[in-house]
């Protein structure tokens, strides 16, 4: 296995309580990204609303995400962070996945409280 490889593994291990905080542990602990609802943009696989649970560089595991497929409702990714969405019934915002493993994170966006619950509160898109 490669170092990434092996640290993808831990973070898995750790997400489900099967390992102690060790000391490469305890810096993921200050990022004041983790464990806060946030929308994730990812270069490759799109947007993401959920909850912070690591961060590596440019790699992101989120947990209880939905993507954020199509919005309406707020002029940018900034605006839906802060206020939310004013149109919910036009955004298409699938379930949320228990987790995601993001890579090539372009943007971290911490939401209010408001907007937290603004997008969990869109309705869920499905086909």
């Amino acid at each position: 296995m490669n170092q990434q490889q092996l640290e993808i593994l831990s973070l898995a291990l750790r997400l489900a309580g099967d390992t102690p905080k060790t000391e490469a542990n305890v810096s993921v602990a200050n990022d004041h990204f983790i464990g806060h609802y946030c929308i994730v943009r990812s270069a490759r696989a799109g947007v993401f609303a959920g909850t912070v649970a690591s961060r590596n560089g440019q790699d992101v595991c989120m947990t209880n995400a939905r993507r954020i497929w199509y919005w309406d409702g707020a002029a940018s990714l900034s605006q839906l962070s802060i206020s939310g969405t004013s149109k919910p019934e036009n955004c298409k915002f699938p379930a949320p996945v228990p987790s995601v493993m993001l890579f090539e994170v372009v943007e971290i966006l911490p939401t209010t409280a408001k907007a937290e619950q603004n997008i969990k509160g869109v309705a869920t898109w499905a086909k």
